[in-house]
């Protein structure tokens, strides 16, 4: 990478150069990014995740995707073992499921991922004398939403009226309880902190019912994107972003464990968008004229408006977002477009963080 300032060599992600790291959820899209990002620093990234499916940015990404295997977090033995095998230093965990709608159909499936997984994980770093750090992943949709429009902090209540943002909400707790209970009283202490991030863009993502994807299919197809909730704002941030803001917060833990061990929002200062006008934006750097129309058949409850204040995380972390919600658009449709013109997914990655390291360098 270019510049140092998320290089090994005394750069800001310093601490994790050459840490053995276990990455939960290393084959899904922002677990992929990570993996790209902690090997960038120098870390000894271990991953543990289930097998994805077809396009997938981890197969892309061949040799630059973490070692190690496939597994469960619903499967506690299988947690285990990949902690006793690995003994890692810091533990990211992003394995989930991780789609509101996906939650209406299948609610077992989602508690028992997006809560009983994370029970695995913290119970395996509990018992892991090399542990030093986690970071567990939840959601901007953690709190309980009012409709009102405001930004969340990070200690307004937390809820959620679909079995996602619920299950997102009882992770949050349950880490809470484990952090109190369990790591802060660890000789020596465990750092443990939760991460809550707003609707992430970037290359490389394929699932469904994200906005960006259905807009690649829709291109693909040669039809007008269906928007379920055209007006509805939310806090839109790069991949880059988002993950950066991770390592960054497991690299405070494993300096200060202590301080630093609760919960953070990683949110651009701007307000967000409405999904139509990202949309828009999103088909214009495509060179597209499709357009878009609204959903005519009903479709589950979805808060309109959610905002996160990131205050803490840019005064205590000195993390802020460096792209612009336009530039979010716009560096996803590029990596995008030069995908299909035939370069390297894991070449397109690395130029992708060498630009957003010189932007911090900048900064």
């Amino acid at each position: 990478m270019e510049a140092v300032v998320l290089s090994h060599r005394g750069g800001l992600l310093s601490e994790l150069h050459d840490r053995r790291v276990l990455l939960t959820g290393h084959s899904g899209f922002k677990g992929a990014w990570l993996a790209t990002l902690l090997a960038e620093v120098g870390s000894q990234v271990q991953g543990f995740a289930q097998a994805p499916g077809e396009p997938s940015l981890h197969r892309l990404l061949g040799r630059g995707a973490p070692p190690w295997g496939y597994g469960d977090v619903r499967d506690r033995a299988a947690v285990e073992r990949a902690f006793a095998e690995g003994q890692p230093e810091v533990v990211l965990h992003l394995a989930a499921q991780p789609l509101v709608r996906r939650s209406y159909a299948d609610p077992v499936g989602t508690f028992s991922a997006n809560v009983q997984g994370t029970v695995h994980v913290l119970e395996a770093a509990r018992a892991c004398p090399s542990v030093r750090a986690v970071v567990v992943v939840t959601s901007d949709k953690c709190y309980r939403n009012d409709g009102g429009g405001r930004r969340f902090r990070e200690d307004d209540p937390l809820g959620g009226d679909d079995p996602y943002s619920a299950s997102k909400a009882a992770a949050e707790v349950v880490t809470a309880a484990y952090r109190r209970s369990y790591c802060a009283r660890a000789d020596p202490p465990k750092g443990v902190a939760t991460a809550r991030a707003g609707n992430v863009l970037g290359g490389g993502d394929w699932s469904e019912d994200r906005l960006l994807p259905d807009v690649v299919r829709a291109i693909a197809a040669g039809q007008p994107l269906v928007l379920r909730y055209p007006e509805a704002v939310r806090p839109w941030q790069h991949v880059l972003d988002v993950c950066y803001g991770y390592a960054l917060l497991a690299a405070a833990l494993l300096r200060d464990p202590t301080h630093h061990a609760r919960a953070w929002n990683f949110a651009p200062a701007e307000d967000g968008l409405p999904v139509r006008e990202v949309v828009e934006l999103a088909l214009a750097r495509f060179g597209s004229s499709l357009g878009w129309r609204r959903a005519s058949e009903a479709q589950p409850p979805e808060a309109q408006a959610l905002r996160l204040d990131a205050t803490q995380a840019r005064t205590e972390l000195s993390w802020r977002s460096q792209l612009s919600v336009e530039e979010a658009v716009s560096w996803t449709v590029d990596w995008h477009r030069a995908l299909d013109g035939g370069r390297p997914a894991l070449d397109l990655c690395r130029e992708q963080w060498a630009a957003y390291s010189r932007r911090l360098g900048r900064a």
